[in-house]
């Protein structure tokens, strides 16, 4: 049985679509886990710990928005 065009896109959109997640999940723990080497060095509580927690989500989650508003067919 052979696989249609869409269907086998519709695999790709979803395999990218988890490689974001896993990519976000990644990211997120390791810049906590800077942002707690930071703090630990300087003694300043959570400060940089949530600030590059939040960064990390913030640069993940505006790549997904762009990477997806080029494959739609917008421009920059």
């Amino acid at each position: 049985m052979a696989m249609t065009r869409e269907k086998t896109t519709e695999y790709s959109n979803l395999f990218v679509l988890s490689a974001w997640g896993f990519a976000i999940v990644i990211s997120s723990f390791v810049f906590l886990y800077i942002g707690y080497w930071i703090d630990k060095m300087l003694n300043t509580a959570p400060s940089f710990m949530f600030g590059l927690f939040l960064l990390a989500i913030m640069l993940c989650v505006g790549r997904l928005y762009r990477d997806a508003w080029l494959m739609r067919g917008g421009k920059r």
